[in-house]
C-alpha cells in the first residue's frame, strides 16, 4: 500500500518544520517577550514595594500626630480641671463669704427683731396685767360687791400669771 509507505517521509517532513516554528516562536516568545514580561511584573513588585513602604511611614507618622495628639488633649483636660477646681473652691470661698455676711447682716436683724418682741411682749404683758388686774376687781365688785384695791389685784394677777 503507497499511502502507508509515504506516511514516515510526509510526516517526518510535518515533525520537522513543527520543531522549527516551536523553536522560532520559544526563542521569539522567550528572547523578546519574557524579559518585557518580567520587567513588568519587576516594576509592579518594586512599585507595590515603594507603596507599602510609603504606607508604613504614613502610618508611623500618622501614629505620632495621634500620639502628640493625645498628649496635647490630656494636657488640656488636665488644665482644664485644675482650672474648675480652682474656680470651684474660688465659688466656694465667695459663696461661704456671702453667707457670713448674710448670717451676720441676718443676726444683727434677728437680735433688734427679738428686742422690738420683748419690748412688745413687755408692754403688752403690762398691758395685760393692768386689763386683768381691773377685770378681776371688776368682778370681785359684782359677785361680791366688796372693792379689792388696785395694788392687791396687780399682785393676785401677777401670781396667777407666773403659775
Amino acid at each position: 500500500m503507497p499511502q502507508i509507505a509515504q506516511i514516515a517521509a510526509t510526516y517526518a517532513s510535518q515533525i520537522f518544520w513543527m520543531l522549527v516554528i516551536f523553536a522560532i516562536i520559544y526563542f521569539a516568545i522567550g528572547n523578546g517577550m519574557v524579559p518585557k514580561i518580567e520587567a513588568t511584573v519587576d516594576a509592579r513588585d518594586r512599585r507595590i514595594a515603594d507603596d507599602l513602604a510609603a504606607a508604613h511611614s504614613a502610618r508611623a507618622a500618622a501614629d505620632a500626630t495621634e500620639d502628640a495628639y493625645r498628649t496635647r488633649m490630656d494636657a488640656a483636660r488636665n488644665n482644664a480641671r485644675i482650672e474648675t477646681e480652682r474656680t470651684k473652691a474660688d465659688a466656694v470661698l465667695a459663696a461661704e463669704a456671702r453667707v457670713k455676711a448674710a448670717d451676720a447682716e441676718l443676726s444683727a436683724k434677728a437680735d433688734v427683731a427679738e428686742a422690738d418682741l420683748r419690748a412688745v411682749t413687755d408692754r403688752a404683758l403690762a398691758g395685760i396685767e393692768g386689763v386683768a388686774a381691773d377685770a378681776a376687781r371688776d368682778i370681785v365688785l359684782r359677785l361680791s360687791g366688796a372693792e379689792v384695791a388696785p395694788d392687791d389685784a396687780t399682785r393676785a394677777v401677777r401670781s396667777a400669771l407666773a403659775a
